[in-house]
């Protein structure tokens, strides 16, 4: 399994924490950024990380700022993606299993303990391929496509 992730400066801290985690594990992790506590504007990591998921060189995308909230928001303008800003192991199973999302978003104040099983259960949860859930991700992918029919 490869795992990309990224963060503003304000995530950053965090990220390095979760890069040594993952890598204990034996996990692939690309780092795309930002590498300092130097101001930054997430969108830029944002869209670097969910490009490189989009295409597939990595398998899940992890992202984080100061909330969590704009790094999701911009992950979610591109094509493919679908983020969820996650604090609970709970909506990390079910973001998995409902939505198939493929990056999950955390804010910088965040418990990395939390953040470290959260993340177990994000990557190792399968999307549960029921009808329903299907179908609700085929009418947001015809939405993106201008496809929608409502």
């Amino acid at each position: 399994m490869k795992i990309g992730i990224a963060s503003d400066h304000r995530g950053y801290l965090l990220k390095t924490k979760i890069i040594s985690y993952l890598k204990g594990k034996n996990i692939e992790v690309i780092n795309y950024g930002t590498d300092s506590l130097e101001s930054v504007d997430y969108p830029k990591y944002a869209f670097i990380l969910s490009d490189a998921v989009v295409k597939k060189i990595v398998d899940y995308g992890i992202v984080i700022c100061g909330t969590g909230i704009g790094i999701s928001i911009a992950c979610n303008k591109v094509k493919g993606i679908r983020c969820a800003k996650v604090s609970s192991i709970d909506e990390a199973i079910h973001t998995r299993e409902d939505n198939d999302a493929n990056v999950v978003a955390f804010g910088e104040t965040m418990d990395e303990k939390l953040v470290c099983e959260i993340i177990d259960e994000f990557i190792n949860t399968p999307f549960s391929n029921l009808e329903k859930h299907i179908r609700r991700i085929n009418m947001i992918k015809d939405y993106e496509e201008g496809n929608y029919a409502g």
